[in-house]
């Protein structure tokens, strides 16, 4: 398997054995089970789709329970996709921990940053303010020129503008795991992640 769906915990930090602190996140890693194993013949693409989080089967709907049904597992509450392992035989039904993963291993972990709503430039793409001498009294944070008046008229795909911040898909990689705790199904990764506490991420190898 090549990775994993589960939920960040939040962040401490621990100690190593030459006494120096490093800063961690706790995730909460599976255990996950497979729903459905794709191949070319029938999807075009090879590739394993996992469930992580248990649901009742009322908050479910017919299609999916049937789909989970086949599988025969519990509704999950979240699906998600990995390439397949060569060589590697899955089975509906298989579960996966986080003992796939040991001491030492780099991940990728993907999340949903915090949203911070509509922000100006300064807080969206760290502009500086404009100078508060020579006139200037109110467009201290305004981004100044955005283009050129009569050749070629027009605002360049791409210009850097106050908009929607935050809220988006974000991946950090070679995160190094610095300790597995299996029978809490506990990850402990060197640094940050993108998200809140108890957001969903995929951590994948």
């Amino acid at each position: 398997m090549r990775g994993l769906i589960g939920k960040k915990i939040g962040m401490t930090q621990i100690y190593s054995e030459s006494g120096s602190m490093i800063p961690v996140t706790v995730i909460e890693a599976g255990p996950c089970s497979v729903i459905q194993v794709k191949s070319i013949e029938t999807d075009g693409y090879e590739a394993v789709q996992i469930g992580y989080g248990e649901r009742k089967v009322k908050h479910s709907n017919n299609p999916l329970n049937g789909h989970f049904k086949k599988a025969g597992v519990q509704p999950k509450k979240i699906l998600g996709e990995f390439g397949v392992v060569p060589g590697f035989e899955y089975k509906q039904g298989q579960e996966f921990n986080v003992s796939l993963f040991k001491v030492g291993d780099h991940v990728h972990v993907s999340g949903t940053s915090k949203g911070a709503g509509f922000a100006g430039v300064i807080k969206r793409h760290n502009f500086q303010r404009q100078p508060e001498t020579h006139g200037q009294t109110e467009y201290l944070r305004h981004p100044g020129s955005i283009g050129q008046a009569s050749s070629p008229s027009k605002v360049f795909k791409g210009m850097r503008m106050p908009g929607h911040h935050g809220n988006k898909k974000v991946t950090v990689k070679n995160l190094e795991v610095v300790k597995v705790y299996k029978e809490k199904n506990l990850l402990l990764l060197r640094g940050s992640i993108p998200g809140a506490n108890n957001r969903i991420v995929t951590i994948a190898k």
